[in-house]
């Protein structure tokens, strides 16, 4: 081998290790996004039942963009609420949906992929999320209190389209006069709520989907979801102005009373 060549050779080997050392962001640091299977087809998804009033409300009605479904009953459409979808009751589509939510769920705090680093405190939260702005990861909220939202909360996909967030709550999540919003070119379907017990809106503006233990309130004078609900006791959406819930798609497009 010549001089030139093993200047060549030297110069690979290096370059190699510096590669193999270096992450590479958005493909090695990407959060896998947990599997909804056939739930992922329904806005809101309630165990035992879901039931939507519009009674106090100031303004228009109610109303979910997609299908309802429960394994016991489904109350509230269309007489009460508005429903671009359609109810499905211990349907084989809602049986399925129910256990495909419960696996999801379960692999969210089972999986070693989608747990939280120990020792960092940026991915280890307590308190109220107003005025963070997080980028793509997992996100593990402590048992202190119940997860608070007072204001606004900025997810930043950092111009990736594909960016995951994970949000596990060991404690329920209430949400007052809160708001999420995306940057970066980020979209709700790719945010995930679990809690281990309940998950309370009041009049907030939310986006992702939610995986409650118990079961989801959605009250308040115009609370709205972008995004799917899945309750394992329930989903109630009940007084208070209009409660939206709209589909799952990107968040840069203009949503009139939720709806696309």
């Amino acid at each position: 081998m010549n001089q030139r060549q093993k200047q060549l050779s030297v110069r690979f080997v290096a370059m190699t290790a510096l590669l193999s050392a270096a992450p590479i962001h958005g493909v090695l640091a990407q959060v896998p996004a947990p599997a909804l299977g056939t739930a992922s087809n329904f806005a809101v998804l309630g165990g035992s039942a879901v039931t939507c009033d519009s009674i106090g409300a100031i303004g228009p009605a109610s109303g979910v963009a997609g299908d309802v479904g429960s394994i016991t009953s489904v109350t509230g459409f269309p007489t009460l609420c508005t429903l671009a979808g359609t109810a499905h009751v211990n349907d084989a589509a809602a049986n399925q949906a129910v256990i495909d939510f419960h696996l999801a769920y379960a692999a969210m705090s089972d999986r070693m992929d989608l747990a939280c680093p120990r020792s960092d405190a940026t991915h280890n939260i307590d308190g109220d999320l107003i005025g963070l702005t997080l980028t793509p990861g997992v996100y593990c909220i402590g048992s202190a209190a119940p997860t608070l939202l007072s204001g606004q909360l900025t997810l930043d996909a950092l111009g990736v389209q594909d960016a995951v967030w994970i949000f596990k709550s060991a404690t329920a999540i209430t949400p007052i006069g809160g708001s999420v919003v995306m940057a970066g070119s980020g979209t709700a379907c790719n945010v995930y709520w679990q809690a281990s017990t309940l998950v309370s809106l009041n009049n907030t503006d939310f986006l992702g989907n939610i995986l409650a233990g118990t079961a989801v309130s959605f009250t308040g004078v115009g609370s709205t979801l972008i995004g799917r609900v899945f309750g394992d006791s329930g989903v109630t959406i009940t007084g208070g102005a209009a409660i939206s819930i709209g589909d799952c798609g990107p968040t840069d497009r203009i949503f009139a009373n939720g709806f696309e």
